[in-house]
């Protein structure tokens, strides 16, 4: 019995990890990409535009630590967002500015693995009291869903 439990567990865990591409913690969710850092920031801004957000830009995390005498991996930080929509946000509690616009890191770590992370909007919503924007919050979630379902292959 025992022996059946332990196997439907490790069963139920590992169809969690094919399933769930992304993993959230600590109030950051982690996607892991199937391109490189240059291909997944470029799939990143190719679908923000495709979608009509507004394209802020992106800082090489990695040059400016070269320029600097650091030794970073590929890092990109990714800003984009909609104003109506993130606006809100601040409507409701100024210090969400903070959290706006919407920021992707994409990183590479030691092994070539390359990952997208960003803030859970839940978290945001805790972060700053935030709780009669409920609605709005769920949008965001699920277009920052869809933007980082472009880096994945299946």
């Amino acid at each position: 019995m025992i022996n059946t439990l332990k196997t439907m567990i490790a069963s139920g865990a590992m169809l969690m990890a094919i399933a769930l591409p992304a993993v959230a913690s600590e109030g950051v969710v982690t996607v892991k990409s199937d391109y490189s850092v240059a291909e997944t920031v470029a799939r990143i801004k190719k679908d923000v535009l495709k979608k009509g957000i507004k394209f802020f830009g992106v800082i090489d995390q990695a040059r400016l630590g070269k320029d600097a005498g650091n030794d970073v991996r590929p890092s990109r930080l990714v800003m984009f967002g909609n104003p109506a929509l993130g606006t809100t946000f601040i409507t409701s509690n100024p210090e969400a500015g903070l959290d706006w616009p919407v920021r992707v890191l994409v990183y590479q770590t030691a092994d070539g693995a390359v990952y997208a992370a960003y803030s859970d909007f839940g978290w945001i919503a805790k972060r700053h009291g935030i709780t009669d924007r409920e609605a709005q919050f769920k949008m965001a979630t699920e277009v920052i869903q869809s933007v980082t379902s472009t880096i994945r292959k299946n």
